[in-house]
């Protein structure tokens, strides 16, 4: 019997030391939780929830066109043969760089009879300089002196007429050519003729130089959006070249009329082009606010929690307690989310670790 008792008292000297050393661990875990919920408590980060009237995005198609008064046509002025052109469909150009050279025998007339005046012009000098002489010495009337004077000026008229009019159609080459110049710098955008090519008087545009710095955005304007659009918005315009790039702009002027072909209204945005991002005839997307005298509770969007086909809220009663609610969505706009039921005004929305507040108090 006393094998036994000494036995037995060992054993429960055992279970009770383990069972010692089992609480202490127990307690031990017990203490790093709370420290651990205590740290996840200090990241929760909240928002109230506020009324505020309902907004939405309106996005309209459009495209990229040319600043109408950034933009010349030049169309011939004369019939004529082009020699040589400087240039191709695209390139660069700055004021006064000859584009083309052109022969034609309207140009030479011009300077046959530009040739002949200017040595009339010479006989008229020598001949009103005679007849000044003649009427300081008494031997030329008055009349005679205003009649010689009076030739002079018809003859420079008639001179800087047909200089102003060669002006027009380009600068001299002599032997009858002609070089047209940039009347602009810009960049060749349509290009109609090429060295052999004949240029017609009133004929089709030979050429057309743009200055690309600035240029208009076209947003197309249904009936059915005209209420929401109007002068002085700003919008935010997307390319499919640039998706990850949004530009800002204002609506600059709105058309009174339907597009016959479109049925649409133009609105028209001037954009600053420097870096020449946008060319003309691209498509884009133009996004503006348009805004209604509803109000509705918003919430940050990344607040929202989507389970089971529902939306719901992480509401923060106080600093260690937190409720869920469950909410009816009524839109979302621009990372807000406005809501139609479920919560209040004031409401502490959790907008960081909502999703681990929101399994731990489901569960």
């Amino acid at each position: 019997m006393t094998n036994r008792r000494i036995i037995l008292s060992i054993i429960m000297g055992i279970v009770a030391c383990c069972a010692i050393s089992c609480s202490k661990v127990i307690s031990k875990e017990n203490d790093e939780h709370k420290e651990i919920h205590a740290d996840f408590l200090k990241q929760i980060k909240t928002t109230q929830a506020v009324l505020s009237n309902r907004q939405e995005g309106l996005t309209l198609t459009g495209k990229v066109e040319y600043d109408p008064d950034k933009i010349i046509h030049y169309a011939p002025l004369i019939n004529g043969v082009v020699e040589k052109t400087y240039f191709s469909l695209g390139d660069r150009v700055k004021k006064g760089d000859i584009l083309f050279d052109v022969r034609s025998t309207e140009l030479t007339q011009l300077l046959s009879e530009l040739s002949s005046l200017k040595a009339e012009e010479k006989i008229v000098e020598r001949e009103l300089k005679s007849a000044q002489s003649m009427f300081d010495s008494g031997m030329l009337s008055e009349r005679e002196l205003l009649e010689a004077q009076a030739r002079q000026n018809q003859c420079k008229a008639s001179l800087q007429k047909i200089e102003t009019d060669m002006s027009l159609y380009g600068y001299n080459k002599e032997n009858g050519t002609f070089s047209v110049k940039a009347p602009m710098s810009g960049f060749i955008v349509n290009k109609n003729i090429s060295s052999g090519s004949t240029i017609y008087s009133g004929g089709d545009i030979a050429f057309t130089v743009a200055d690309l710095s600035t240029v208009w955005i076209s947003a197309n304007v249904y009936a059915g959006n005209l209420q929401f659009v109007q002068e002085g918005m700003e919008v935010e315009i997307t390319t499919l070249s640039y998706p990850d790039e949004v530009f800002k702009g204002k609506i600059k002027t709105l058309s009174q009329v339907f597009d016959p072909e479109e049925k649409v209204l133009k609105a028209r945005i001037p954009v600053s082009n420097n870096d020449l991002k946008f060319k003309p005839e691209m498509s884009v997307l133009i996004t503006l606010q348009k805004q209604n005298n509803q109000q509705l509770l918003s919430v940050p969007s990344e607040a929202l929690i989507f389970d089971n086909n529902r939306y719901f809220l992480v509401i923060e009663e106080d600093k260690e307690n937190y409720t869920v609610k469950e909410v009816i969505l009524q839109c979302n706009h621009n990372g807000i989310s406005y809501i139609a039921s479920g919560i209040q005004e004031g409401d502490n929305v959790v907008v960081k670790n909502q999703l681990l507040l929101y399994e731990e108090i489901s569960e």
